[in-house]
């Protein structure tokens, strides 16, 4: 047995432990609390626990917790409170406590209640105990556990982040946007490739790090701890920053202005390659202990892997884009009588290349051909296919060629090759002097016209089947459908990545798209620009977009001769009566207010004629013809060849007045030919010569 007077002595005694030692070795007391009396008998080695003396303990619960923080002793009495009031027989809390020494004291208690018959809590027996070694113990292990925890969600979230990154600029975005740097656990970041012998710091996020703007690229080589770190390959950890820049001249006078205490230079490295290096900024003190170290470099492989597929994916993205820009028209002929715009946007779907295309072809009799197409699917194939249909339709169109024909010719071409594929487009042939357009559609979307008063029409098109399946099928039938383009009207054709959003109706897009088209500025480029920047935006990159714009040149006369022009459709009900209120607004504007009245007649006359004996729609021509004879000069052209004939109505005729009308309200009138059809035109004013 062990000599106990041995080990007293070893502690600095002459003799045996005595009892308050042997009781702080336990540190585990009992009490005895009468409630009914309001005292508490506790035990010497409890007394120590609560660090009471003895002697002079007055046995009120009161003293006992005196050591305790108020908030502590208020958690301690309603878990007592609760307990007493909800019939349990039983309780334990922990509660911290100041000792002599200063120091914290985690107190644990668990106690007992005694109950009478009635069910009233009259006594509490219990046992209390020193328990900060196995409280702090813990503690440590339950920080441990949290600081893995944390460390594991900054992977997870950062990896979260980056895997959605495609482009090296999405990579920058993740991780300088919002909470980029809270997922690194950083204050500060600079990253930076490996570009031509350089190094290029392509982002940099934190406070003050502007300062380190002049320093974005440099050549590869010593001077600064990034550099060194890429080019060794080795990571630097320094829990003394300002300290480390003082051995890199260049950075030093810098670094005095950044806020920063910590700092860790990571090259990054990706199939055994460093491609650049990334450091992180801290600005609490930090000493990179094992854990810290595998974290930074953990996050920086994964940094490095997401650039490293960022990289492949802009350079094939470079070189797919080239391929399908070089099949492309590389500019744009210019068109007497009016302007043209192209945009094409491709979708972002790595190499992958769309068939989308567009042209526009000068034609014989000063006429210009447009088209957009679609060939079917989204890879070089298709880009390889859209180039050899693009050539082939133009050069059938160059061939002077009716709409019909070019887009039959088309189709049989597309269907001799070696390929599945087939395709999709709307041509029109144009003449700008006349403002004929002749418009085929294959599989296609129709094309928008917007008038110059900003609506926007859309007309119904006769389609045929896709290129390609037509021939195959043997229906090679293209309808052509003649259009009427007013000086100042637009006619907008484009491929359906413009308009069909993911998930959503092509017909919403189309009505969005003509919303858009009537919002939209008047000029062809600058219409291009609007539609462009919203639908792309809006629908997203999900497929390639062919979009072309052209506008007939206006026709506003001078300021002493003006002139407007309007095409009235004959599916449009409200068109004669918006024609008639244009009328009498220009000439109200014109200050010619006095040939209202008789010129708006004359227009409801013209058209209403027209509307009900045609079968197409009517262009309205409103002028002043100048001096010496001031007059208003209206046409109505339409597409018959039937000219009108003077009647004589009897007295109960509802029709038969037109030309009656004319005679009264008229100074001049006539009948000209236009091309496939006639102009019924008047002149309203003063007698004379004219």
């Amino acid at each position: 047995m062990t000599d106990n007077r041995a080990l007293g002595a070893e502690r600095g005694h002459g003799g045996e432990i005595g009892p308050t030692e042997r009781l702080a070795m336990n540190r585990t007391g009992s009490f005895d609390w009468d409630l009914d009396a309001g005292t508490i008998d506790v035990d010497p080695a409890g007394l120590l626990v609560f660090g009471q003396d003895a002697e002079t303990f007055d046995a009120r619960p009161a003293t006992l917790v005196r050591r305790l923080d108020q908030p502590e002793r208020e958690r301690l009495e309603g878990v007592i409170r609760d307990a007493l009031t909800s019939g349990r027989a039983s309780y334990a809390a922990h509660f911290r406590m100041n000792r002599d020494d200063g120091s914290e004291q985690w107190t644990h208690v668990q106690a007992r209640i005694l109950r009478d018959a009635g069910g009233r809590a009259h006594r509490i027996v219990g046992i209390v105990r020193d328990a900060t070694s196995e409280v702090t113990h813990s503690e440590f292990l339950l920080e441990l556990e949290r600081r893995r925890k944390r460390q594991t969600d900054m992977v997870e979230r950062s990896t979260r982040a980056l895997s959605r990154a495609v482009t090296v600029d999405d990579v920058t975005a993740a991780l300088t946007g919002p909470g980029g740097l809270a997922r690194l656990g950083a204050d500060g970041l600079a990253l930076g490739l490996v570009e031509n012998e350089s190094l290029n710091v392509i982002a940099l996020s934190g406070e003050s790090l502007e300062v380190l703007e002049d320093l974005r690229v440099r050549r590869l080589e010593g001077g600064l701890p990034l550099h060194e770190t890429v080019m060794s390959g080795r990571p630097l950890f320094t829990g003394a920053f300002q300290e480390l820049a003082r051995d890199y001249p260049l950075l030093a006078p810098r670094a005095a202005r950044l806020p920063f205490r910590a700092a860790a230079y990571l090259p990054l490295v990706a199939q055994a390659r460093t491609i650049g290096g990334m450091a992180l900024f801290y600005r609490r003190p930090t000493l990179f202990g094992a854990d810290e170290r595998n974290l930074v470099l953990g996050l920086a492989a994964v940094v490095a892997q997401s650039l490293q597929r960022a990289i492949l994916f802009d350079e094939e993205r470079e070189l797919a884009t080239g391929l399908q820009a070089t099949m492309l028209p590389r500019r744009i002929p210019r068109i007497e009588g009016g302007e043209i715009a192209v945009r094409y946007h491709s979708a972002w779907s790595g190499r992958q290349v769309g068939g989308d295309w567009y042209d526009v072809v000068p034609l014989p009799k000063g006429r210009v051909g447009v088209v957009v197409g679609d060939v079917q699917g989204h890879d070089t194939h298709a880009a390889a296919i859209m180039g050899q249909l693009r050539i082939a339709l133009r050069a059938y169109a160059g061939e002077g060629h009716a709409p019909s024909t070019v887009l039959a010719r088309a189709s049989r071409f597309l269907a001799e090759l070696d390929t599945e594929r087939f395709a999709t487009c709307t041509y029109a042939q144009v003449d700008l002097g006349t403002g004929t357009a002749r418009a085929v559609r294959a599989g296609h979307l129709g094309p928008l016209i917007r008038h110059t008063d900003g609506r926007v029409g859309l007309p119904k098109l006769q389609g045929g089947l896709p290129l390609g399946i037509a021939s195959v099928f043997g229906d090679e039938e293209y309808p052509e459908t003649r259009l009427d383009l007013v000086p100042g009207e637009t006619l907008v054709l484009c491929t359906d990545g413009l308009v069909e959003e993911p998930g959503g109706d092509i017909g919403q897009g189309v009505d969005a798209l003509a919303e858009a088209v009537a919002a939209g500025p008047p000029g062809a480029e600058a219409l291009a620009d609007h539609l462009s920047q919203r639908f792309w935006e809006r629908w997203g990159a999900g497929d390639d977009v062919a979009l072309l714009v052209l506008r007939r040149s206006p026709d506003p006369g001078t300021v002493r001769a003006p002139r407007i022009h309007q095409y009235i459709h004959q599916a449009d009900p409200e068109g004669l009566s918006e024609a008639r209120a244009a009328v009498r607004r220009a000439l109200r504007d014109w200050g010619m207010r006095e040939y209202a009245d008789d010129a708006e007649l004359v227009t409801g006359e013209l058209l209403g004629n027209v509307l009900l004996h045609t079968e197409g729609g009517a262009v309205l021509t409103l002028e002043v013809l100048p001096e010496p004879v001031r007059r208003v000069r209206l046409a109505v052209q339409d597409r018959s060849s039937a000219w009108p004939r003077r009647r004589t109505p009897g007295e109960a005729a509802t029709s038969g007045r037109g030309l009656l009308l004319l005679d009264a309200l008229s100074a001049r009138w006539g009948v000209e030919p236009r091309g496939e059809g006639k102009a019924v035109w008047c002149e309203i004013g003063p007698e004379g010569r004219g």
